[in-house]
Parts: C-alpha cells; sequence; structure tokens
C-alpha cells in the first residue's frame, strides 16, 4: 500500500485500525510493517496496539479526545469529570479523559492525551447517549446525571455535603432532578440514595439563588 492509498481511505477518519486496511489476514502483516515505517516517518500516530490517526498535515479531522477514547476500549463510555466538564457542570479543565467500562480498568497514555477507564458492575452500566462532537465524530458520553452519580459511585465517602460542594457544581438546571432519584433508586445503593438527596438540596439552592 502507498502511503496515497492510506489518505485515500482515512484521511475524513479521526481514527482507524490496523484491520480496516487489510484486504485479508495474509496482508495483515504487509499493513503493520508499512505503518510501523509511516509512524517513524512521523506522517502516522501510532495511539495504542492497533488504533491510529494520521499526522498534521494529513488527517482533515483532528480526533475529538471522547472518540479517542470511545476508540481505545470498545464497551465504555466518558463519564465522571470528563463528561461534567463537557456539559460545562464544572468550571475547570479536566485533561485526562475518564470513561467507564464493564472490563478491566486500564490506563492508556497515548500522544493525545492520558485516558482512564474505571470499572463498573454490569448493572450500572447504562444512561449514555451517542453525542455529536464535530464532523465525521461521535461518542458514547453519560447522562449528566449519571455522570455525576457515576463519580460518586466510584469514590469513597463522596456522599456528604463538602464532597458535592467541593465539586464547585455549576448549571444545575441541566440536571432533571427526577431522573437523579430514579438512577440513585436504580443503583439500589445507600450511599447513592444519600448523595442524591444532596444533589436535590444544591439544585434547589441554586434556583433560589437565580431568583
Amino acid at each position: 500500500m502507498k502511503f496515497e492509498d492510506l489518505l485515500a481511505k482515512v484521511a475524513d477518519e479521526p481514527v482507524f485500525r490496523t484491520g480496516f486496511l487489510a484486504a485479508s489476514e495474509r496482508s495483515l502483516a504487509a499493513v503493520r510493517l508499512q505503518l510501523t515505517r509511516w509512524v517513524k516517518a512521523g506522517k502516522v500516530i501510532q495511539l495504542t496496539k492497533g488504533l491510529y490517526t494520521l499526522a498534521e498535515p494529513y488527517r482533515k479531522v483532528t480526533p475529538h479526545p471522547f472518540v479517542v477514547a470511545n476508540a481505545i476500549k470498545k464497551g465504555s463510555y466518558v463519564s465522571l469529570q470528563s463528561a461534567l466538564a463537557h456539559f460545562g457542570m464544572i468550571p475547570e479543565h479536566v485533561p485526562t479523559v475518564t470513561s467507564v467500562t464493564t472490563k478491566r480498568p486500564e490506563r492508556a497514555e497515548t500522544p493525545l492525551g492520558l485516558h482512564v477507564f474505571r470499572h463498573v458492575k454490569r448493572d450500572w452500566f447504562h444512561s449514555y447517549e451517542a453525542l455529536d462532537l464535530g464532523p465525521r465524530q461521535k461518542a458514547f458520553i453519560a447522562t449528566p446525571e449519571k455522570a455525576l452519580l457515576d463519580l460518586l459511585y466510584l469514590t469513597a465517602e463522596s456522599d456528604n455535603y463538602d464532597f458535592l460542594e467541593e465539586l464547585r457544581l455549576q448549571n444545575l438546571d441541566e440536571l432533571d432532578p427526577k431522573r437523579v432519584v430514579q438512577l440513585a433508586t436504580r443503583s439500589g445503593s445507600p450511599k447513592l440514595g444519600r448523595a442524591a438527596r444532596l444533589i436535590l438540596q444544591l439544585i434547589a439552592e441554586d434556583a433560589e439563588d437565580a431568583r
């Protein structure tokens, strides 16, 4: 395969896998060898094993960090502080992309950034949506309510007012109070039940301050 052939196939793709380029198992080894050469030449960037993106100036689409996260570990969705920052619910920039998965936890350092994958039980893996992030880019992201509850679920001793205050939550009108209660109840976790009541208190206080 020539580099021009690669561009014809993936220039519009944010990321691509080795298998996408191989016509057969026999050609897979040749594709891997060629990709290794292009990585060394600075034309292609290897993100993780088998996952690549074109280097600038060859790519037409800059990979969104959330798209990269979904691609690194299939069966995951972006959540916790990463999703909360995306929805404008916390003021800080979050450089590390944190996702949730039912698979083993993982920490993946890539040339485009750090990705952390947190493990949850299968019955807590829900309430996420495929959201548009730009041309040809979509990623699975937790709903605002689930992102906040995922953070509380995965953080020890987080079911207290001080912890929630330290998050400096904003735009609380983005949260659906009924959905917060439904998710907490569905979890069956007393901890999340207590946290949900505190979240409702914060929502009420925020609404009162806005008047």
